[in-house]
């Protein structure tokens, strides 16, 4: 199991043939430092594919994650460069779900 105390998302779009080290240097550049048993996403352009970069504090994970149809639901890029999210929120946006709507408690709000 990989130990991930926080999620933050990366608004600007990552070309998907990035590999890890391309990967750590964009957490380094948009975050200021990469955090232990923390998790980073990119979105590409049309938002249909993500990659997670894991530090786990021993080693680096990358995984990625295509939507055969749809997008995930991405803030648009440049809107804040970076966002953090809950638990219940990195769980809905990989599913392709609205998770900027889930709060507390993983109660779905309508904004």
């Amino acid at each position: 199991m990989i130990r991930i105390d926080a999620v933050w998302l990366a608004t600007e779009p990552l070309d998907m043939r990035a590999g890890t080290d391309t990967a750590l240097a964009r957490v380094v550049k948009v975050f200021g430092r990469a955090h232990p048993h923390t998790a980073y996403l990119f979105a590409n352009k049309r938002a249909n594919r993500i990659k997670v970069l894991v530090i786990d504090g021993i080693g680096i994970w990358l995984a990625a994650r295509r939507l055969h149809q749809g997008h995930f639901v991405w803030p648009a890029a440049g809107a804040a460069g970076q966002a953090s999210l809950s638990r219940a929120q990195f769980e809905a946006l990989v599913l392709g779900l609205p998770w900027a709507r889930i709060g507390e408690a993983g109660i779905i709000t309508i904004t």
